[in-house]
Protein backbone atom coordinates (compact mmCIF):
# COMPACT_ATOMS: atom_id res chain seq x y z
CA UNK A 1 0.00 0.00 0.00
CA UNK A 2 1.45 3.33 -1.06
CA UNK A 3 1.31 6.15 1.45
CA UNK A 4 1.64 9.61 -0.10
CA UNK A 5 3.55 12.32 1.73
CA UNK A 6 4.44 15.98 1.57
CA UNK A 7 8.11 16.90 1.06
CA UNK A 8 9.68 19.40 3.44
CA UNK A 9 13.29 20.44 3.88
CA UNK A 10 14.81 20.18 7.35
CA UNK A 11 15.67 23.90 7.32
CA UNK A 12 16.24 26.91 5.06
CA UNK A 13 19.92 26.07 4.65
CA UNK A 14 19.07 22.70 3.09
CA UNK A 15 16.51 24.32 0.80
CA UNK A 16 19.05 26.95 -0.30
CA UNK A 17 21.64 24.24 -0.99
CA UNK A 18 19.09 22.44 -3.17
CA UNK A 19 18.19 25.61 -5.07
CA UNK A 20 21.89 26.43 -5.52
CA UNK A 21 22.43 23.17 -7.42
CA UNK A 22 20.89 24.83 -10.48
CA UNK A 23 22.81 28.08 -10.32
CA UNK A 24 26.13 27.38 -8.67
CA UNK A 25 27.56 24.44 -10.55
CA UNK A 26 26.57 23.47 -14.06
CA UNK A 27 27.69 19.87 -13.48
CA UNK A 28 25.30 19.56 -10.52
CA UNK A 29 22.15 20.16 -12.53
CA UNK A 30 21.98 16.38 -12.95
CA UNK A 31 21.99 15.97 -9.18
CA UNK A 32 19.17 18.52 -8.97
CA UNK A 33 17.07 16.57 -11.50
CA UNK A 34 17.77 13.29 -9.66
CA UNK A 35 16.60 14.88 -6.41
CA UNK A 36 13.43 16.19 -8.11
CA UNK A 37 12.67 12.67 -9.34
CA UNK A 38 13.31 11.28 -5.84
CA UNK A 39 11.01 13.89 -4.28
CA UNK A 40 8.23 12.88 -6.67
CA UNK A 41 8.71 9.20 -5.82
CA UNK A 42 8.69 9.96 -2.08
CA UNK A 43 5.58 12.13 -2.43
CA UNK A 44 3.82 9.18 -4.09
CA UNK A 45 5.06 6.70 -1.47
CA UNK A 46 6.90 7.88 1.64
CA UNK A 47 8.23 4.37 2.23
CA UNK A 48 9.80 3.88 -1.20
CA UNK A 49 13.32 4.23 0.21
CA UNK A 50 15.23 1.83 2.44
CA UNK A 51 14.92 2.29 6.18
CA UNK A 52 18.21 2.63 8.04
CA UNK A 53 18.22 0.41 11.16
CA UNK A 54 17.78 2.54 14.28
CA UNK A 55 21.08 1.40 15.79
CA UNK A 56 22.91 2.71 12.69
CA UNK A 57 21.42 6.21 12.78
CA UNK A 58 24.29 8.58 13.56
CA UNK A 59 23.82 10.15 16.97
CA UNK A 60 24.47 13.56 15.41
CA UNK A 61 21.31 13.22 13.29
CA UNK A 62 19.17 11.95 16.14
CA UNK A 63 20.34 14.69 18.48
CA UNK A 64 20.44 17.61 16.05
CA UNK A 65 17.15 16.93 14.24
CA UNK A 66 15.30 15.00 16.97
CA UNK A 67 14.31 12.28 14.53
CA UNK A 68 13.46 8.65 15.20
CA UNK A 69 13.97 7.24 11.70
CA UNK A 70 16.06 7.76 8.60
CA UNK A 71 15.32 6.49 5.15
CA UNK A 72 17.77 6.25 2.26
CA UNK A 73 16.83 6.77 -1.37
CA UNK A 74 19.47 5.63 -3.85
CA UNK A 75 20.22 8.18 -6.56
CA UNK A 76 22.27 7.58 -9.74
CA UNK A 77 26.08 7.59 -9.59
CA UNK A 78 26.01 6.25 -6.01
CA UNK A 79 24.52 9.41 -4.48
CA UNK A 80 22.17 9.03 -1.52
CA UNK A 81 19.21 11.10 -0.35
CA UNK A 82 18.46 10.88 3.36
CA UNK A 83 15.03 11.70 4.71
CA UNK A 84 12.91 11.12 7.79
CA UNK A 85 9.19 10.36 7.95
CA UNK A 86 6.85 12.06 10.41
CA UNK A 87 3.15 11.36 10.80
CA UNK A 88 0.81 13.92 12.34
CA UNK A 89 -2.30 11.72 11.85
CA UNK A 90 -3.56 13.93 9.03
CA UNK A 91 -0.57 14.03 6.72
CA UNK A 92 2.66 12.11 6.33
CA UNK A 93 5.61 14.45 5.96
CA UNK A 94 8.93 13.37 4.49
CA UNK A 95 11.70 15.64 5.73
CA UNK A 96 14.75 15.97 3.49
CA UNK A 97 17.81 15.79 5.73
CA UNK A 98 20.79 15.51 3.42
CA UNK A 99 22.21 14.15 0.19
CA UNK A 100 25.74 12.96 -0.33
CA UNK A 101 27.91 10.77 -2.47
CA UNK A 102 28.45 7.15 -1.50
CA UNK A 103 31.88 7.77 0.03
CA UNK A 104 30.52 10.36 2.47
CA UNK A 105 27.46 8.20 3.13
CA UNK A 106 29.68 5.29 4.17
CA UNK A 107 31.71 7.57 6.46
CA UNK A 108 28.62 9.06 8.08
CA UNK A 109 27.05 5.66 8.77
CA UNK A 110 30.32 3.88 9.64
CA UNK A 111 30.03 1.21 6.95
Amino acid sequence: MKLPSKIKFRDRKTRKAFDALLTKYADQTKLHSWLIRAFKDIEEDAFCGTQIPKQLIPKSYAKKYKIKNIWKYNLPNAWRLLYSIENNKILIVSIVLDWMDHKNYERRFNY
